[in-house]
């Protein structure tokens, strides 16, 4: 499931997510699932008709990463897993970063930073010229709904009803299952 929410140049996207890696230095022992929130840049497109023709839109360049993530063999909301990605080399996360406060209160945490967008964007090395005036105020403003949805994803991976691997499960070596 992906949930969008658009600003003016900025955007939010979440979505529930399943996941294998087998590398072990990717630091991850067995399947781990949960919820990701990116912050990314927008991009609007020219019509390609006439006025009343729909608008292409991009959900572009990730910022800034969140993963609400936990074992799926360990018990269920420990996010044991969950951390973020302050920073982005074009399309590739940087080094995960485990914070404590997130793994203890993710949504207050996450609720936060979504509050301080100047923050957010200095420690992913974007300049607050690459975002509209209006972004960091939209944002704070959101960041209640985002929240919501957050949680509403939590409690859908926490049922069984997201967060899933795909029906060859016993096959699997690697997956990921989501949209982000």
């Amino acid at each position: 499931m992906l949930y969008a929410f658009g600003f003016e140049r900025i955007g939010v996207v979440v979505s529930d997510l399943y996941f294998i890696d087998p590398d072990p230095e990717a630091g991850q022992e067995g399947a781990e699932h949960g919820v990701r929130l990116e912050l990314r840049m927008l991009q609007d497109g020219a019509l390609k008709g006439s006025i009343y023709s729909a608008r292409p839109i991009s959900i572009d360049r990730p910022l800034w990463r969140v993963d609400l993530l936990e074992s799926v063999d360990g018990p269920t909301g420990s996010m044991n897993r969950t951390h973020h990605h302050p920073r982005f080399d074009g399309w590739e996360p940087g080094r995960r970063v485990f914070v404590k406060e997130l793994s203890a209160d993710p949504l207050k945490w996450v609720g936060q930073r979504l509050s301080d967008l100047p923050g957010v964007l200095a420690d992913a090395g974007v300049a607050e010229e690459e975002v509209a005036p209006t972004d960091a105020e939209r944002l704070r403003e959101a960041a209640p709904r985002i929240l919501e949805v957050l949680d509403r994803l939590l409690n859908g991976v926490w049922s069984g009803e997201l967060g899933q691997p795909p029906h060859n499960e016993d096959k699997l070596t690697e997956a990921r299952v989501s949209w982000l």
